[in-house]
């Protein structure tokens, strides 16, 4: 049997489904029903949104954003270790600490790069088209084994870690799914099509420099209205890249889509919408939750700047 991304999805709904109930048994949690519900509701997505019918899915995926909007979704108190506990663990294990975290990316690569020559019988082991993110899935598992026979301690305990982030992430943890399939949503509805009906109607096109900017720019305003760079670029790519940048100018499909992606990025680097990328680490950090948008404005506009000449320089086939 081959290994395929929904198997992935199962591993990851059952860690959330995990986090769900370990949430509602926490009777110390201020808001427990709500965040596990908000949790549960997650994990049926992964576990079984295959065979939802949309409708059903489309209601949950409004639940949760009901939950999250009306604050419904809280930490629970977890016990931490002593600092001298802390401490003494920190002594005993010293840099294997880092073994675990570093093993991810190297067996990530190396199953990426071995996947093609994993078959029995001419069946390939991993999907060839995830191969990737399988990886990721099988070091993820394997980090965890790692950690736990370095500590000494168990899967539960891997799991309890588990849910403490998960709470501290909150429902920013959602939020690149969600803006993905916003992303995919806007699509469907035409967005992109009225984007290329209104730019080639009252912006002069003819000029490739306006063209690129209009792009570029685009991605980036689009990115800080919606979050995601991946929910932006079926927007812009669909408006602009395509229709002008490569029908009309044979710009070269590889160099459009990946300065737009990177363009994309650096909308990110300038919104709170990207909650997972700039307001949970000020969060955490317990600083002013706009201080890591402030700090990189300076850096997303001058790579903004950049990517509108190098588009222009690069694009041409």
């Amino acid at each position: 049997m081959i290994l395929s991304l929904t198997h992935l999805f199962y591993l990851v709904g059952a860690i959330l489904a995990a986090t769900a109930v370990m949430t509602l048994a926490d009777r110390d949690h201020p808001k427990r029903i709500t965040t596990g519900l908000f949790w549960g509701l997650y994990a049926l997505v992964f576990l079984a949104g295959d065979v939802l019918p949309p409708a059903v899915v489309g209601a949950g995926v409004i639940a949760i954003a009901l939950i999250a909007g009306f604050g419904w979704v809280g930490a629970g108190r977890h016990v931490a270790r002593g600092m001298a506990e802390t401490a003494a663990s920190a002594a005993r294990l010293g840099n294997r600490l880092f073994v675990p975290a570093l093993a991810i990316p190297v067996l990530t690569v190396a199953v990426t790069l071995a996947a093609p020559h994993l078959a029995i019988g001419g069946t390939p082991l991993l999907d060839p088209k995830n191969a990737t993110l399988l990886g990721l899935g099988l070091a993820c598992i394997v980090a965890l084994g790692l950690a736990c026979w370095l500590t000494h301690e168990t899967p539960v305990q891997g799991l309890r870690e588990s849910r403490r982030l998960t709470d501290a992430l909150g429902w920013a943890l959602v939020l690149p799914q969600m803006l993905g399939m916003l992303g995919l949503v806007f699509s469907d509805a035409g967005v992109g099509k009225a984007v290329a009906h209104l730019t080639t109607s009252y912006i002069n096109m003819d000029l490739r420099l306006v063209a690129v900017a209009l792009y570029v720019v685009g991605m980036a305003l689009f990115t800080v209205i919606m979050g995601n760079g991946f929910a932006a670029f079926p927007v812009m790519a669909g408006g602009v890249g395509v229709p002008v940048l490569i029908g009309v100018y044979h710009g070269n499909p590889a160099v459009v889509a990946a300065i737009g992606m990177l363009s994309g990025y650096c909308g990110t680097l300038m919104t709170p919408m990207a909650a997972n990328f700039n307001i949970v680490p000020a969060a955490l950090l317990e600083i002013d939750k706009n201080a890591v948008i402030r700090a990189q404005i300076p850096t997303a506009l001058a790579l903004l700047a950049t990517n509108i000449v190098l588009l222009y320089v690069l694009m041409p086939l």
